[in-house]
Order: structure tokens, then sequence, then C-alpha cells
């Protein structure tokens, strides 16, 4: 991410719906899959970015799950348009 969030953990707590607290813990306790996902997902990041298991925040591959289908520069290019339209909404509802 180009300019981190600074927020706590209160807040993303509150902001995901993880129980209070339990963000704190994860250095002490295997985090539940779904949380982790939630994070990432406030963050607008993937999994492994935020696990750092990659230091590339985004998967760039929505495409790749079209049983072959080939894409076009321009047809990419709505794709991550329309990514964004849905990340703006999600945001909207928070």
């Amino acid at each position: 991410m180009s300019d981190a969030r600074k927020v706590t953990f209160a807040e993303i707590e509150r902001k995901t719906g993880i129980s209070n607290g339990q963000i704190r813990r994860w250095d002490v306790s295997s985090p539940k899959t779904e949380n982790v996902r939630k994070v990432a997902d406030f963050f607008d990041v993937s999994v492994d970015y935020l696990i750092g298991r990659t230091e590339e925040p985004y998967i760039e591959t929505i495409a790749a799950h079209h049983d072959g289908e080939e894409w076009t520069d321009e047809e990419r290019e709505e794709i991550e348009r329309f990514k964004e339209f849905v990340r703006m909404k999600r945001k909207d509802r928070e």
C-alpha cells in the first residue's frame, strides 16, 4: 500500500465484526482464516500480502478463472475499473 492507513486494532475489529481484543492476541494464538480475510479486505490487500508471503499487495489474476477466455488490454482495464467500483461501494457501506 502506498500510504498505510493508521487505525487501531479496536477500529478494525469494530468495522469488520471481529470480536473485541482478538487481533491483539494473534501473536500468541492462531487467528481464524475468516478473520484474516476480513482484515485483508479492510486494507484492500491480499491475504498473502497481509501475512508477509508476498510484497505485492494485490493479486493481478482476476481473469484467470474464466475457462480459457482471452482478454484484451481494454477488457482487463475495464475489469480493473469494475474492481475499483466494487471497492468504493464496500467502503461506502462501512
